[in-house]
């Protein structure tokens, strides 16, 4: 994003309910059941789902007792707790297949440590971090704010909330900020489609959602009531899986940064830690956070690549966007190096991410979240890297 003048800049987030976020959450269930089984187990899950069926698919390496019949269980029980029991997706009686089998050899031989080998990338490809001075948690606030109105929602439904009463689990929102020389100072509209039961008005919903929305937004960011757009259609009544297929990692972009940064190649749901594509991004956001958070800068990129079977990333670039306090970008990637061990394993031990953390990411978002050190989830967002990196540069 630009850093003078005014500009309007717009992020969306979509809910657990939602068909795509679905599908995230039974691959994360499957990859968490096989790090609880085995912490070096290997899981590439992809998930269908549609009106009342659900197909698993993909590549594991991990324990006998994992059968498909106990797989197709827990992809149950996901769909259970997100709150789906309708006639078009019900987890008590939807269709589950589930065809994931064992890993290529030859994968395996790249990635496994052998003798003097190191552990290689999953894959190759290219991921990005970011991080910025909008809000507490350092993330852009337009997706942030789209993020947590969905929370609020879907907390309030969990809980019965009489004040969200006829909502379902499917839901979508979309943030539009303006800008003012790179600061944000106003939401000047914001839209939420919500899925409901039959018969409710779409007034009515909009009068329900705009205490919700209006408190999960600064004082005095509320959009003009003009503005403020709910089921733009009129009716939102068959939604979830029954109304539109949803596929794992869909979403990249509601994952990330709401399109505030460049995005690498590959999602995260479904990919044991072992994929780069998964673990050097949240490595990468880990960086760029406490980049930001050491006060070098009010903004942070970072990108780095990989070559499948290699351990070492092939390139570390950052991008301060002009707002480093007399950084060099350079020295700043050879000191991150020297602080962090960026081959596939040194993240995954430096981020402690071969355990079951994976569910609690597979909607609004994985970065911007708080840390929890007793259920290790979130490592990637702690700032503990702060002092060496003040130290590094004498701040």
């Amino acid at each position: 994003m630009r850093a003078k003048g005014e500009y309007l800049f717009t992020s969306e987030s979509v809910s657990e309910g939602h068909p795509d976020k679905v599908a995230d959450r039974i691959s994360d269930t499957i990859v968490d059941a096989f790090l609880a089984a085995d912490p070096y187990a290997r899981v590439a899950c992809e998930t269908l789902v549609t009106t009342n069926r659900i197909v698993l698919a993909g590549e594991v390496r991990g324990p006998e007792q994992l059968t498909h019949e106990h797989l197709i269980h827990l992809a149950r029980l996901a769909v259970r707790d997100i709150g789906y029991d309708q006639a078009g997706f019900s987890w008590k009686d939807a269709e589950v297949s589930c065809h994931l089998h064992a890993q290529s050899a030859d994968i395996a031989q790249g990635v496994d440590a052998i003798g003097n080998k190191d552990e290689g990338a999953g894959d190759q490809g290219i991921m990005f971090g970011y991080a910025c001075t909008e809000t507490e948690h350092l993330m852009p606030a337009p997706i942030h704010y789209a993020h947590l109105i969905l929370r609020r929602m879907a907390e309030m439904r969990h809980n019965r909330d009489p004040l969200v009463e006829g909502l379902l689990p499917d839901s979508k929102s979309q943030v539009t900020l303006k800008y003012v020389d790179g600061k944000p100072v106003k939401a000047t509209s914001i839209v939420v489609s919500t899925q409901h039961v039959e018969g409710m008005e779409q007034s009515q919903i909009k009068r329900m959602l705009w205490p919700i929305v209006e408190s999960s937004l600064p004082k005095g960011w509320m959009c003009p009531e003009e503005e403020f757009y709910v089921n733009p259609t009129g009716k939102f009544v068959i939604g979830g899986p029954d109304g539109d297929c949803g596929l794992t990692g869909r979403k990249i972009i509601v994952d990330t940064y709401g399109g505030a940064c460049p995005h690498g190649g590959g999602a995260f749901s479904g990919k044991d830690p072992t994929k780069v594509d998964r673990s050097a991004a949240y490595m990468c956001r880990y960086l760029a956070k406490n980049v930001v958070a050491a006060g070098l800068a009010e903004r942070c990129t970072i990108q780095v690549s990989y070559a499948i079977g290699v351990s070492k990333p092939l390139s570390v670039y950052f991008d301060l966007h002009e707002t480093g306090k007399d950084i060099d970008e350079v020295k700043l990637a050879k000191v991150v190096q020297d602080l962090v061990n960026l081959s596939p394993r040194g993240i995954r031990e430096h981020l402690h991410m071969n355990r079951p953390i994976y569910v609690p990411t597979s909607a609004y978002g994985h970065f911007g979240r708080e840390p929890d050190e007793e259920k290790g989830t979130f490592t990637w967002e702690r700032t503990d890297l702060v002092p060496a990196l003040k130290a590094a540069f004498g701040h």
